[in-house]
């Protein structure tokens, strides 16, 4: 598989880090750097130094019970790094689910658009289709506010593939090549711990819907119900998850510690034949 996002073309032979970087004042993982662009190019390049592969920039977090932020907020937060990245070596993804932000940020040179809302907002299939970037959908129940008050499925890995075969349909239908298209199963994200892990089971299952799987579990809560850890004492858990996500067909892993994770992924390669 290669997959396409504007001026890029990955190969995915082997699985890729995406970097993350928070723009953002209140970022679970306490490593925001909003309104410092300084600091988020340097947190940008020491990325891609130790082995990033993509760098996923968010301007609205996503934790449980987060606030909403406005367009101009998150305009202000996320383009001067965009705009000051935009002739970087390695892809620039956005994470966003605002349409206007998907149009400002594709005109600057960003190559990707990271939807945790799988591109619902009105206008943000149009963006995209518009525009030559990849995007990955997300699976998500309910909002950021209140998705985490007790999610409920019946069948949480049936349900969860319906979903993103429905939106990545749309997707098509709207012209944008299945090429440009990655779909997350959106780890925590309306999920007990339960559903997390029957996902993650299943990714071999959803890797069927034909498109590269995102798997982001770094830091997360389930990784601290599972191992006891508060969140800034995750790290051997988030790197065996993404070497597990990896071993189980992910194409891209969304990590924090990407120096650690690159070192457990060549192991992984150089060891697991």
């Amino acid at each position: 598989m290669t997959f396409h996002c504007g001026r890029f073309r990955l190969a995915l032979d082997r699985p890729l880090i995406m970097a993350i970087i928070n723009a953002t004042p209140d970022s679970f993982s306490g490593d925001g750097v909003a309104g410092h662009l300084d600091r988020a190019l340097r947190m940008a390049e020491q990325a891609v130094a130790d082995g990033a592969d993509i760098l996923d920039i968010g301007g609205e977090s996503s934790r449980p019970g987060a606030a909403a932020v406005g367009l101009q907020e998150e305009l202000d937060r996320v383009m001067p790094i965009v705009e000051a990245l935009a002739q970087a070596t390695v892809p620039i993804s956005v994470d966003t689910t605002k349409p206007g932000l998907v149009r400002a940020a594709a005109r600057a040179g960003a190559a990707i658009i990271n939807d945790i809302n799988a591109l619902r907002e009105p206008g943000a299939v149009e963006a995209v289709a518009g525009s030559d970037v990849g995007v990955c959908l997300m699976h998500m129940q309910g909002e950021p506010r209140t998705m985490q008050s007790a999610p409920q499925y019946r069948d949480v890995v049936g349900e969860v593939a319906d979903f993103l075969k429905q939106r990545s349909d749309i997707l098509r239908t709207s012209g944008v090549a299945p090429e440009r298209i990655l779909v997350d199963p959106g780890f925590g994200f309306g999920k007990a711990l339960e559903h997390n892990i029957a996902l993650f089971e299943a990714l071999p299952r959803l890797r069927e819907l034909g498109y590269p799987l995102l798997v982001g579990v770094s830091r997360k809560s389930m990784l601290g119900q599972i191992a006891g850890r508060p969140v800034d004492q995750r790290l051997a858990a988030s790197v065996t998850a993404a070497v597990l996500a990896a071993q189980r067909g992910a194409a891209i892993v969304r990590v924090h510690d990407v120096a650690a994770t690159r070192d457990a992924l060549a192991v992984m390669a150089a060891l697991d034949r």
